[in-house]
């Protein structure tokens, strides 16, 4: 009764996980249902390592229409785009010695998590799937620990489909129900120090971005990579499609842990 879970197998299993800790079996489900970190989860002293380089990763770029006289117009300003991305890279990397990128020192990472849910729902609303309230390490220790699926994504505020993407994907009513019951779900700015970490870690390659990670093989890996304007309908499709095919290796886990 106190934490809304009818099946007795699902509190057997809560209650084994705490070492039948009542108090801190109840702590902690109340917890996954507000986003906060496992009571069991301080922040790490050495982060969790991600593999990012799998290639069974599934990917699922979406890329917006062009006309087809974008694409003549595309290829004559190809060589010029090549030159000038070129030169920017280049002054970039001479920048960094210069002037280090200021979202590069992660001084608060809560406080980037916490400043970044206040932004999502000042704009948004307060619908939405529930945010993990701590860091990216502690997101992934707990999604080791409980052998969950965890969903991060990574938010572009410049990006033209960001908008978009938050007002009618991510916000509907079926999203936040299939998020909420299956999956970890962590967010944050790459604007933020803690959301430029990890987009340097995991590498996007346009926005919305969104990267399942999970417990493979005994570590933690991302086993699909979704990029682009994605519409709700497509990403409950995909996110199933995902789960579904890496489920097995949860279930192998659970099975080595209860021997």
């Amino acid at each position: 009764d106190l934490t809304g879970i009818e099946s007795m197998d699902q509190c057997r299993h809560t209650l084994e996980q705490h070492n039948w800790n009542i108090e801190a079996a109840v702590q902690d489900r109340l917890n996954e249902q507000e986003g906060v970190p496992s009571v069991f989860n301080p922040p790490p002293s050495r982060p969790l390592q991600v593999n990012t380089a799998d290639h069974r990763i599934y990917s699922y770029v979406v890329s917006r229409p062009q006309p087809r006289a974008r694409w003549g117009y595309y290829f004559i300003m190809l060589p010029f785009r090549f030159t000038y991305y070129t030169l920017l890279d280049i002054f970039r990397f001479a920048l960094r010695f210069i002037r280090p990128d200021p979202r590069s020192r992660v001084t608060d990472p809560v406080g980037d998590i916490i400043s970044f849910i206040h932004m999502f729902e000042e704009k948004y609303g307060r619908i939405h799937p529930v945010f993990y309230q701590g860091t990216y390490s502690q997101a992934l220790n707990d999604a080791k620990r409980e052998l969950r699926f965890l969903l991060v994504y990574l938010h572009g505020d410049d990006h033209q489909d960001t908008d978009e993407f938050c007002r009618n994907t991510l916000c509907v009513p079926e999203v936040i129900t299939l998020i909420n019951t299956r999956m970890l779900f962590w967010a944050c700015s790459t604007n933020k120090p803690e959301g430029y970490r990890v987009s340097q870690a995991l590498r996007e390659n346009t926005y919305p971005f969104l990267a399942v990670i999970m417990l493979k093989d005994r570590r933690m890996t991302v086993v699909g990579r979704l990029e682009g304007l994605i519409q709700a309908d497509d990403l409950i499709n995909q996110l199933m499609f995902i789960m579904d095919a890496n489920q097995t290796y949860l279930v192998s886990e659970r099975l080595e842990r209860y021997e």
